[in-house]
């Protein structure tokens, strides 16, 4: 169970740090951000203020109980953004108290939050663990697959950009095209700063290429706020990218929502995907050590990949787990192309401690499991023929026959991973 407090309220300090973070972001977008703690102290959920998303078939019901002066907008088939205009008073109710009168009188999941995605899962800096540095010139593991699959192939990964440069530096990125994934100016003395989030989505594409050298990837940059989006960005996004012939779409984003109810925004979104034979949709479980359902990963109908440990075997003791989490891939110090410069960590007992990075990193997380699993489609589509539902399908049969009990079914790379 949780409480609905303001972010100040019950929350782990580090919590509330790296929350204080993502809400300042928004607030240099124009974009009040509140946030619900949970009883655990970390957060229940993250969410728009001023926001409601709500079906389109009980708008009529839902706004007899809203402040005067909302506008409605279509964010995709069958669901509506409501967004409430600024009180005469100065004075809105917020969303949590919004709803639940709305669920009182209406019932639950009518309407919820706009809930903020973010690439972390839990309210972290980084995906898991914070980036850690390696020898220059050290090779990607799981490393490149040499039997090079993937070819025809074209994946979409939702995330946080391209890092400029990283397709030429790196042989295993040719051709990877995607949304700029900016870094700030350097300093005066030529320091390049790497903020936190930064070159997530360059890591993902160069993992997915790994397992699947000749696919064609796309990186969106998506999370470009503090490592976060909008529900309702976010699936705005996604709903332009069925025009691009996607074959598999990679999120590695998740949260939790509101009283577990499934995101509205997602789940018609997902109902769209069904139109497109084959198209496949591969989600990270997130990294909040948990069991209860983290969204959109807990979805019927994408392939949700928690993250192995380091000796392939057990479950990292990060990731999230239970019946709703289809398969685990490796997501224990995955070696990748990450961005040049300095990074100074944010969590203790390495808080302030600065990092030199060479365009690798070593880094954890279910957002490097789930590249791993999106790859391995890819690569399997281009040895048989096979449309990413029937690749993907196939691939979790295999992962079931070859079950670790205790963790679930398992999905490893073709070979093993580098030292290092």
């Amino acid at each position: 169970m949780t409480a609905e407090n303001g972010r100040d309220q019950g929350m782990n300090p580090v919590v509330a740090e790296q929350v204080d973070f993502i809400v300042s972001a928004f607030g240099e977008r124009g974009i009040a951000v509140g946030a619900v703690a949970a009883a655990n102290g970390g957060v229940s959920y993250m969410y728009a203020e001023g926001h409601l998303i709500v079906r389109e078939e009980h708008l009529g019901r839902v706004q007899p109980m809203l402040p005067q002066g909302c506008t409605t907008e279509r964010i995709t088939s069958g669901v509506m953004l409501v967004r409430m205009a600024e009180a005469a008073s100065g004075q809105l109710p917020t969303v949590p108290d919004l709803l639940g009168q709305i669920d009182a009188e209406l019932g639950e999941g009518i309407a919820t939050p706009n809930h903020v995605l973010t690439v972390a899962g839990e309210i972290r800096p980084c995906p898991a663990t914070e980036p850690q540095e390696v020898y220059d010139d050290i090779e990607p593991s799981p490393s490149v697959d040499v039997d090079n699959g993937g070819a025809g192939v074209f994946i979409y990964v939702a995330d946080t950009g391209l890092l400029d440069g990283a397709a030429e530096t790196h042989q295993w990125l040719r051709g990877v095209q995607g949304d700029p994934d900016p870094l700030p100016q350097p300093l005066p003395d030529g320091t390049q700063q790497i903020p936190p989030y930064a070159g997530h989505g360059t890591f993902v594409a160069g993992v997915a290429r790994c397992m699947a050298p000749q696919a064609d990837i796309y990186v969106a940059n998506i999370f470009n706020t503090a490592g976060s989006a909008l529900e309702t960005d976010f699936v705005a996004r996604l709903d332009a990218a069925l025009n691009l012939g996607v074959d598999i779409f990679n999120l590695s984003v998740t949260s939790p929502t509101r009283n577990d109810v499934p995101m509205l925004t997602f789940a018609a979104w997902l109902e769209r995907l069904r139109s497109y034979k084959g198209v496949v949709c591969t989600v990270a479980a997130g990294n909040s050590d948990s069991r209860v359902p983290e969204w959109p990963a807990a979805f019927p109908g994408t392939v949700s990949v928690g993250a192995l440990a380091a000796d392939w075997r057990s479950r990292a003791d990060f990731s999230n787990y239970g019946g709703w989490v289809d398969v685990f891939a490796p997501g224990r110090e995955l070696i990748n192309a990450y961005a040049n410069g300095i990074y100074t960590c944010k969590v203790p007992p390495y808080a302030g401690q600065e990092r030199k990075f060479y365009g690798m990193a070593k880094w954890s997380g279910t957002s490097f499991s789930t590249p791993i699993v999106t790859g391995m489609i890819a690569a399997r589509m281009s040895r048989t023929g096979e449309n990413g539902q029937q690749a993907a399908a196939a691939l979790l049969a295999e992962a079931h026959a070859r079950a670790i009990p205790g963790v679930g079914a398992v999905l490893l790379p073709p070979r093993p991973a580098n030292p290092g």
